[in-house]
């Protein structure tokens, strides 16, 4: 509501017509529910034509279970997110080279794993936070992910983190405070993936910053240079509910977002080996 100084008292009860004029009627109806005036709400015309129409005793309305809603009929089918983006864009590709089985860091998991599941591709996790509960086809790993310590050099053919690794190190979700931690995860990412390997990566782009503790904003050729051992296929970026395919590296690098975040859409492959194959822990170490 829009205040306005002087003004005289509107009693909500004897003058809920005012409300309505300044509102308008989608925004007055909102209000109303938002105060639990739902009898003066489309809620009681409704409840009525159902009852009046109604035939089936058992589902007559019972006034001791009433649950009103009055927002829903304001909102879209649905939101159409850059997360929605994201996830379809990484999904695909994975699905389309279809993996024996695939890694990922600190992705979501009610929307990218879930799509991965759906496709019957196992996938091992590893998150800094516990997991809700034990999901078929889904191996979960709770650890910091920074040295990727669990894996053999070399050993992974398939990863992705989508908006996780810009939260590296910055104490956000209990992990250790460390301003190189996600470069250092950049590093160890590479070691730990095959020649060949596939790696999926989303993280905010922009004018580089750190915005503590929330997460830091890269510079897209950051992101390409930090991953010196990949050969990037594909750039791409979602943003404003859009996403937009191939695009020039410094196309936003005076990006400052304003609040809406652009998140680059990041698809490597890992350079061959110059001898033919992956080494062992034992023999990079030798």
């Amino acid at each position: 509501m829009v205040f306005l100084y002087p003004c005289a008292y509107a009693d909500p009860e004897r003058k809920i017509e005012w409300v309505k004029e300044i509102l308008g009627a989608k925004n007055f109806e909102l209000y109303l529910g938002a105060y639990g005036l739902y009898e003066q709400t489309f809620f009681a015309q409704d409840k009525q034509c159902y009852q009046a129409l109604n035939k089936r005793e058992r589902f007559r309305i019972d006034e001791g279970r009433l649950w009103p809603i009055v927002k829903d009929r304001f909102d879209d089918a649905g939101i159409v997110s850059n997360y929605f983006w994201q996830d379809l864009w990484a999904a695909k590709l994975i699905y389309n080279d279809r993996p024996k089985e695939h890694y990922d860091i600190g992705s979501r998991l009610d929307g990218f794993i879930a799509h991965l599941l759906s496709c019957d591709i196992p996938v091992n996790m590893i998150d800094i936070r516990p997991f809700p509960t034990d999901i078929p086809g889904l191996r979960t790993i709770v650890d910091d992910a920074t040295g990727l310590e669990q894996f053999c050099d070399g050993s992974i053919e398939s990863l992705s983190a989508l908006c996780s690794l810009e939260h590296f190190g910055l104490g956000r979700y209990g992990d250790p405070i460390d301003p190189e931690a996600c470069f250092k995860c950049f590093y160890n990412i590479q070691r730990k993936m095959k020649p060949n390997g596939k790696l999926y990566i989303s993280v905010p782009i922009g004018k580089e910053r750190v915005e503590f503790n929330a997460h830091r904003v890269f510079y897209a050729k950051t992101i390409v240079e930090s991953f010196d051992q990949m050969q990037l296929i594909e750039f791409s970026c979602a943003a404003d509910g859009m996403i937009e395919k191939n695009v020039c590296l410094d196309k936003y690098d005076e990006d400052i977002h304003g609040g809406d975040y652009r998140y680059g859409l990041f698809y490597f492959e890992k350079k061959p080996d110059p001898n033919g194959q992956a080494r062992t822990d034992g023999e990079q170490e030798g």
